[in-house]
């Protein structure tokens, strides 16, 4: 039974394809407010967690809990309503659409007018399209997007495409959020600047954050706790001075030539 503290945890859960295992044993238990990095060779699995995570895998064994509640067999709809919203290794936008239009797109979910209401525009379709408006603005200024509202999002530089791939994802109203790789391909002064953001959506949303990333000067700098994994098991779970001192992930990871 999952501690109703933990905003995440799993129980012994894994995953086999065609036979072979992709993940197993995977343990976890993220409390509110954690920032908590998750991080391994290539091809040890950490995408596959997300996936199962967010029931775009449904998983051979074990459990998943969110705040409390079993999750294990809900759909990736159902999850996404319940609270785990997350972001991609390659940056998901519609890039012909406005930076604000994008994140209106995002916050679909809270819309209830109907067909007729829209194209006669009436009052609750102008009700609801207004607080849309509202809700996509407010999360534009708290990302420091809101200069580039009227942009393609495919104009904005890469960091800032980031920062709205992360925008729209908050538009869901999420407990816990799942970044795969947000500093991937950042110069320096972007990678800086994504620390700070996720940082300030944990204490000004009220989330807690799950974030894969090669980057360990990063994943060192922000997570207060991470999971090390190796071949689909967890190789070491700890504090960034507990894990960057454990001789076998030395071994495994921070001492090879992965990134």
């Amino acid at each position: 039974m999952a501690n109703d503290t933990y905003v995440l945890k799993t129980e012994n859960l894994g995953i086999d394809f065609g036979g072979l295992t992709a993940v197993n044993n995977f343990e976890i238990e993220m409390k509110t407010h954690d920032i908590y990095g998750l991080i391994g060779p290539n091809g040890a699995g950490k995408t596959t967690i997300f996936n199962l995570l967010t029931k775009v895998y449904q998983p051979t064994r074990g459990k998943i809990y969110l705040g409390g509640q079993e999750i294990t067999n809900e759909s990736i709809v159902s999850v996404n309503k319940l609270g785990i919203a997350r972001t991609f290794q390659n940056i998901r936008l519609f890039k012909d659409l406005t930076v604000l239009d994008n994140v209106k797109v995002a916050l679909h979910h809270s819309i209830h007018y109907n067909l007729i209401e829209s194209v006669l525009k009436l009052p609750r379709y102008r009700k609801e399209e207004k607080e849309v408006e509202e809700k996509a603005m407010n999360l534009l200024k708290v990302l420091d997007l809101d200069e580039f509202t009227n942009s393609k999002a495919k104009n904005l530089p890469y960091g800032k495409q980031r920062k709205l791939e992360i925008a729209r994802a908050l538009a869901t109203s999420p407990k816990l959020l799942l970044l795969d790789e947000p500093a991937a391909g950042m110069n320096p002064t972007e990678t800086a600047e994504l620390m700070d953001t996720i940082k300030l959506i944990r204490e000004k949303f009220d989330i807690s954050v799950l974030l894969i990333e090669h980057d360990m000067k990063f994943v060192m700098g922000i997570c207060e706790k991470i999971t090390v994994l190796n071949f689909g098991q967890v190789l070491a779970t700890g504090t960034p001075d507990e894990i960057k001192n454990n001789p076998e992930v030395i071994a495994a990871y921070l001492g090879s030539d992965e990134e």
